[in-house]
């Protein structure tokens, strides 16, 4: 079994696809699905056995990847890689600053440093593999970045500290998008609301408890899928959103329009696009 990808076979021929956080969850899933379309992915991220892993995944579905590990919130290691990536490809054409990571707490209930650290995975992290590829390749190549951020457009109860940080990079990608843009190159976020991934299983306590309810939630009845936020990113990769930059994606499910004085009936009327043939459902949701 291979990807199964609404886009065109072929669609990265010859491309060098970049993906921090390729080890698991909606970045591994992106990893794949550009892999599918011809792109010699990079993949990045802290772990190299989890990178390993996906590689494997990747090379035995017939695509071509590399793995590089680092950590992103560390400008000499950020710096060090870029330039073995660069050295080993020629160029960089896409990148989609994925990695980044989070914790449930109240803000009466976190740390400076815990507040900090976040808005370092979260935001921090992002700027500076950014800076690098646009100054290592982008710069004279052209590319399309694609950072993640989330819905957090109402407030983020629990989650301060990435609530600042991913509307942080919204800002900063509309920033980038017009420092950047005589370059040739574009800057969009994509900003996904729940998202049934393996990510899911990472919480505990009383917010895991609420993740099989969030769905009653969303006016389409149900969570994304790491294929649905995929798509957008190969989307904003491609030539067809050659006129785009700036932009904030927002992959929700349309849960910002609601409020706690409507409530919305159960349904079952939304189908959800999974093309990723490795994807599993999160043991949270009932997945094994």
């Amino acid at each position: 079994m291979s990807y199964r990808s609404v886009f065109k076979p072929g669609l990265f021929a010859g491309r060098v696809m970049m993906v921090t956080g390729g080890g698991s969850g909606i970045g591994r899933c992106t990893a794949h699905e550009a892999a599918a379309l011809g792109a010699h992915v990079v993949i990045t991220g802290r772990k190299i056995e989890k990178l390993a892993t996906v590689k494997a995944e990747i090379e035995a579905s017939g695509g071509s990847c590399e793995t590089h590990a680092f950590d992103i919130r560390e400008e000499g290691e950020v710096k060090e890689a870029v330039q073995r990536i660069i050295a080993a490809n020629g160029r960089i054409d896409g990148l989609f600053n994925n990695a980044g990571g989070q914790f449930p707490a109240l803000a009466t209930q976190m740390s400076a440093k815990g507040f900090d650290v976040v808005v370092r995975n979260n935001l921090t992290g992002g700027f500076i593999v950014s800076r690098e590829v646009f100054t290592q390749s982008m710069e004279r190549h052209g590319g399309s970045i694609v950072c993640m951020a989330a819905d957090m457009r109402n407030g983020f109860p629990t989650m301060a500290h990435t609530g600042a940080a991913r509307a942080g990079m919204v800002n900063l990608a509309m920033t980038l998008a017009f420092e950047w843009g005589p370059a040739g190159v574009r800057v969009n976020v994509v900003s996904p609301g729940w998202v049934a991934s393996s990510g899911m299983d990472t919480y505990t306590g009383e917010f895991k408890e609420r993740i099989p309810r969030l769905k009653r939630f969303a006016p389409l009845g149900r969570l994304g899928t790491e294929s649905e936020v995929s798509a957008a990113v190969c989307f904003l990769w491609s030539d067809a959103s050659a006129y785009i930059t700036g932009t904030e994606l927002r992959i929700d499910g349309g849960v910002p329009l609601g409020n706690r004085s409507m409530e919305l009936p159960e349904h079952d009327r939304s189908v959800p696009y999974n093309g990723f043939h490795l994807a599993r459902t999160p043991k949270v949701l009932g997945g094994e």
